[in-house]
């Protein structure tokens, strides 16, 4: 096992609380407008393989200016992008819970202070639960399970190339974690630091939101899958070893589908 059992277990609590907290966010906008006068996305449904090589390229250009970041050493540049990234979201994810857009925006704006400029660790993670609640308010109404599945399975061999392969998302989680902001869950314990990437914490929460239009609430199973398969991969995985979560997390995803 790759980190202690306690490090593990709560790793693991914290994905299945960002599945569950991001569910009963991504209801409350299925039928509703996103706030601050937001537009969803055109995404051509009918499409499927030109819509998710469309969100894949978005994807890849986010990753290649993030790896500009880190080539150049340029932190500051990604601790303004990734400030401008989490008050963005968290105003969309805290308007359910506060009812309104204006304390939404304020309590964004102060816990993306505390996440960013004075980096309390505490409040990085629990702000991670929210943060890609916005992302499947956003994208959920838009896609269907179609698009999502090529999109898990060009994301599940990307992963696998850039951890094993190319190894650049290696030195992203590095130079993210270097900086302590990380674009994801990161949970530092004696002289080692446990991290599990943002997409993988996305893109499952996405799949059961798709369900979620059609299947209720039933759509927590793929959670539950997706955490059981992340699971299997942290107790397998070795230590001082990097691995592509996504190719585990996308086999939980279908079989909690089928």
């Amino acid at each position: 096992m790759k980190h202690t059992l306690s490090v593990t277990l709560l790793l693991l609590v914290l994905f299945f609380l960002a599945q569950l907290i991001g569910l009963f966010i991504t209801n409350f906008y299925l039928e509703k407008d996103l706030p601050y006068n937001l537009e969803r996305p055109q995404i051509n449904q009918e499409k499927p393989v030109q819509s998710a090589s469309t969100i894949f390229l978005f994807i890849l250009l986010g990753t290649l200016l993030v790896l500009f970041f880190a080539r150049l050493n340029l932190g500051f540049l990604w601790k303004i992008w990734f400030f401008i990234a989490i008050v963005f979201t968290l105003s969309i994810s805290f308007v359910p819970i506060l009812r309104s857009q204006i304390l939404a925006f304020i309590a964004a704006l102060i816990l993306a202070f505390f996440k960013v400029v004075k980096r309390n660790m505490v409040i990085h993670n629990i702000t991670e639960l929210f943060v890609y609640s916005a992302l499947a308010a956003i994208l959920v109404p838009v896609l269907n399970v179609t698009i999502m599945i090529i999109l898990f399975i060009v994301i599940s061999i990307y992963d696998a190339i850039a951890v094993w392969k190319t190894r650049h998302m290696v030195r992203l989680a590095k130079f993210q974690a270097k900086l302590r902001l990380f674009a994801g869950l990161l949970i530092p314990y004696k002289k080692n630091i446990a991290i599990l990437g943002g997409g993988d914490v996305a893109f499952p929460l996405l799949f059961a939101g798709i369900l979620l239009k059609d299947y209720g609430f039933k759509s927590i199973i793929v959670s539950i899958t997706a955490t059981i398969a992340l699971f299997f991969l942290l107790y397998k995985s070795e230590k001082k070893k990097f691995y592509p979560a996504m190719p585990f997390i996308t086999l939980g995803c279908f079989v909690g589908y089928a």
